[in-house]
């Protein structure tokens, strides 16, 4: 579950400050998907900024789980988003030297410390399970060059999944697709986030797809309304 509580952002703009987020609230539960919408510029981006622990807000609270993250460090909110946290950008943003599975051993690298064979076991078999879940286990071998965009975003959502995270947060994840492609995306991350009972909590542009989410909010200026809840009971 996240849980935002009267969040406002704002940012210096001249003598004075330009306000992103405006007193929003917003509550996303596990197994469920949460669309957000509205114009370019209405603070969508800077909303999911700091829902992913990435801006601390001038005011709020965002609950993950049971942990209030406004109250964390730095170091605590790293380790946050890689145990509880996964984040899917607009951009793909694999790296590329590394084929798609190598793509999601190294989240699972990540935190430091040693880790022996059975664990690297384990995390490669999460990775050919993921792979496989988003239609992608053939094309494991392969580098970001060697795969088509719609590829490469299922091997970005894979990637966010890799450390079983309770909350996904994604921004625009069809926005370079058309639509065939984009409709396809979006209801493998619906399928995902009910298998793997994540909360999760999308922006997109995209009218078409807002019908296969739970609840739609409608941001403008800052400001987010009530929700329209889009798929019946």
């Amino acid at each position: 579950m996240i849980q935002l509580d009267r969040i406002t952002l704002t940012f210096p703009d001249g003598v004075g400050n330009i306000t992103a987020v405006d007193d929003v609230s917003l509550r996303v539960d596990r197994g469920t998907i949460v669309g957000i919408t509205g114009p370019s510029g209405s603070g969508k981006s800077s909303l999911l900024a700091v829902a992913s622990t990435l801006i601390t807000p001038d005011s709020g609270s965002v609950r993950i789980g049971d942990v209030d993250a406004t109250q964390l460090s730095l170091a605590e909110k790293a380790e946050l988003r890689r145990d509880r946290l996964g984040i899917v950008f607009q951009q793909s943003n694999l790296l590329p030297a590394l084929t798609a599975r190598e793509q999601l051993m190294v989240m699972g690298e990540l935190g430091g410390g040693r880790r022996g064979r059975r664990a690297r076991r384990a995390a490669g078999i999460r990775a050919d399970d993921l792979l496989d879940a988003v239609g992608l286990r053939g094309q494991a071998g392969k580098r970001p060059a060697q795969l088509s965009g719609g590829q490469r975003q299922r091997v970005n959502i894979a990637r966010a999944l890799m450390n079983d995270p309770t909350v996904l947060v994604v921004d625009e994840p069809t926005s370079a697709l058309d639509q065939e492609r984009g409709s396809s995306i979006l209801e493998l991350l619906l399928r995902l986030t009910v298998e793997h009972d994540t909360a999760t909590l999308l922006v997109t542009h995209d009218q078409r797809l807002l019908p296969l989410m739970d609840s739609v909010h409608t941001m403008v200026d800052g400001t987010l309304s009530r929700s329209r809840h889009t798929v019946a009971a």
